[in-house]
C-alpha cells in the first residue's frame, strides 16, 4: 500500500470550502443557478456548500463544480484541498492523497484465474456489489486472487486501494505503506472484533479518508467469526462509494454479502496437460530446484499425477515441489502416491515447516457436527465420489437440506464439483480423505 504523508499543515489562511466556491462563482459572473446549469449540481446543494453545511462534500460533486467554474489547475487544487479530497489528517501537520493508495506487490504469478479475477472486478467496479467475500480452504488462493482484482481495479478504474492483512502473508506480496495509517486500519478491524476501543475514532478517521468517493478496502484473512454489523454498517453508509473486498475461511451471513468460492485449480488430465493451471504452477516452481523440468512427455505425466494427488491447491504444489531438492520427479510421485500428506511440508519455510498441513488439519477439526458427521460417510465412498441424491440417503435430509450440506462443505474447502459419466457430482479431496484417516486414527 504506497502512501504519501506530506508535511504540509493546512495553511492558517486557507479559506473556507464556500468562500472559495462563492469567489469563483461570482468572478465568472455566474449565479447559484448558473453555476447549477454548468455543473448540474442542484442549487440547493451549491446553496449548502457556500454556507458551509455539507461537513464532507463527495469528490464527485467537487470535481463538477470545479468543472462548471471552469477552474484551472491550481485554483482546482485549493478548491479539492479545503473540499479535503483525497486528505487525511491522521495528525495535524498531515495529508495523505488517496490517488497513491495502491495494493500491495504481488510476488508470484497468478494461474487459471482469469474468469474469477474478470468476473470479481466487474462486479466490485460497477458498484452493485459494496461486500464480496473469498471464501475457500487455506491454500487455495484466496490470497492471490484478492491481489490480482485489486491491482486491476487501481489501474482500471483507478480505484483507490486500502489493504489490511490479518494473517500474515508476508510470502505472498510485499506490503507496503505509512505504518501510521496502517495501525489505524488495524485497530478499525479489531473494533469490529471488540477487540480495540479506540476503533471508533479510527473509524472516523477512514471515513474522513475515503468521503464518498470510490475506494477498495481489502481484508485478507480475516476471522470466520461474523464481526459487529453495527461497526461495517456505518462504515459503508458513510462511505457511499466505499467496496469491500474480503478473504477468510467460511462466509459472513450479513446483510448484502456476496459469497464467492475460490475452487481449487482444474486438475490436468490426458491429452495435453500442460495446458492446465495447477501443472504450470508445480512446473514453475519445481524447475527452482530442476531447471529445465517438465520438457518430456513422461516427465509431464509424472507431475501431472502429483498435481491430481495434491487437488491442485496451489499452495500444496508449491510445497510438493521444494521437495525435488532432494528427490527426483519419479521418485517423489511414487511417494506422494503412498501418502501425500508429509509433502505438504514446505522445505523452504525454516521457520514452521509445517504449517500448512497443520492448517488443513485443524480446518478439518473445526468443522461443525453435522458437517464432520457427514464427511465420515463420505469418505468411506470410493473415491470420495458421491451425488447429491447420496447425501440423502445418508442423513434420511429432504433435497433441500441435503443441498446445503453440500453448499457448507463445499464453502469449506472440503468437496468439489466434479463430472462423472453418470452426471455432475461431487469428490471429497484427496487431501482431505487422507487427513480425515489421520485424525480418525489418532483419535
Amino acid at each position: 500500500m504506497t502512501m504519501i504523508l506530506s508535511g504540509r499543515a493546512s495553511e492558517p489562511g486557507a479559506r473556507r470550502l464556500g468562500d472559495l466556491i462563492r469567489r469563483h462563482r461570482i468572478r465568472a459572473g455566474l449565479t447559484q443557478q448558473g453555476l447549477a446549469d454548468l455543473s448540474t449540481i442542484s442549487v440547493r446543494a451549491i446553496r449548502d456548500l457556500e454556507q458551509d453545511r455539507v461537513r464532507r462534500p463527495r469528490a464527485d460533486t467537487i470535481r463538477l463544480i470545479a468543472d462548471g467554474l471552469r477552474l484551472g489547475p491550481r485554483s482546482r487544487r485549493d478548491l479539492e484541498t479545503a473540499a479535503g479530497v483525497g486528505r487525511f489528517t491522521g495528525s495535524p501537520g498531515t495529508r495523505l492523497e488517496t490517488s497513491e493508495l495502491s495494493p500491495p506487490a504481488t510476488l508470484q504469478t497468478v494461474w487459471g484465474r482469469d474468469a474469477e479475477v474478470r468476473e470479481i472486478c466487474d462486479e466490485l467496479a460497477e458498484g452493485g456489489v459494496r461486500l464480496l467475500q473469498l471464501v475457500g480452504l487455506s491454500g487455495v488462493g484466496k490470497t492471490r486472487v484478492a491481489l490480482e482484482v485489486a491491482a486491476q481495479l487501481h489501474r482500471e478504474p483507478q480505484l483507490p486501494v486500502l489493504w489490511h492483512s490479518s494473517a500474515g502473508a508476508a510470502a505472498d506480496y510485499l506490503a507496503t505503506g505509512d505504518q501510521a495509517v496502517t495501525a489505524r486500519l488495524r485497530s478499525w478491524v479489531g473494533r469490529l472484533y471488540g477487540q480495540d476501543a479506540s476503533g471508533s475514532a479510527t473509524g472516523d478517521l477512514l471515513e474522513e479518508l475515503l468521503g464518498g468517493g470510490p475506494a477498495l478496502l481489502v481484508i485478507d484473512g480475516a476471522p470466520a467469526a461474523s464481526p459487529s454489523w453495527k461497526e461495517f454498517s456505518r462504515l459503508l453508509r458513510n462511505c457511499p462509494g466505499l467496496r469491500l473486498l474480503i478473504t477468510s475461511e467460511q462466509p459472513w451471513g450479513v446483510p448484502g454479502e456476496r459469497v464467492f468460492l475460490v475452487q481449487p485449480l482444474e486438475l490436468p488430465c490426458e491429452p495435453e496437460p500442460e495446458r492446465y493451471p495447477a501443472l504450470q504452477i508445480f512446473l514453475e516452481h519445481a524447475r527452482h530446484s530442476r531447471p529445465g523440468l517438465g520438457r518430456r512427455p513422461e516427465e509431464r505425466a509424472q507431475a501431472a499425477e502429483i498435481c491430481r494427488r495434491l487437488d491442485g491447491l496451489p499452495r500444496a504444489l508449491q510445497s510438493a515441489a521444494s521437495w525435488l531438492a532432494l528427490h527426483d520427479l519419479a521418485t517423489l510421485r511414487d511417494l506422494v502416491r503412498t501418502d501425500s500428506i508429509p509433502f505438504l511440508n514446505h522445505l523452504a519455510d525454516q521457520d514452521d515447516p509445517a504449517r500448512y498441513s497443520r492448517v488443513l488439519t485443524e480446518r478439518l477439526r473445526r468443522l461443525p457436527a453435522a458437517q464432520r458427521e457427514l464427511l465420515n460417510a463420505l469418505c468411506a465412498r470410493p473415491a470420495g465420489m458421491f451425488a447429491l441424491e447420496d447425501v440423502g440417503r445418508l442423513t434420511d435430509q429432504t433435497p433441500a437440506e441435503s443441498g446445503r450440506q453440500v453448499r457448507d462443505l463445499l464453502f469449506a474447502g472440503m468437496v468439489r464439483p466434479v463430472q462423472r459419466p453418470s452426471g455432475p457430482g461431487f469428490q471429497v479431496l484427496s487431501l482431505i480423505r487422507l487427513i480425515h484417516r489421520s485424525t480418525a486414527l489418532s483419535g
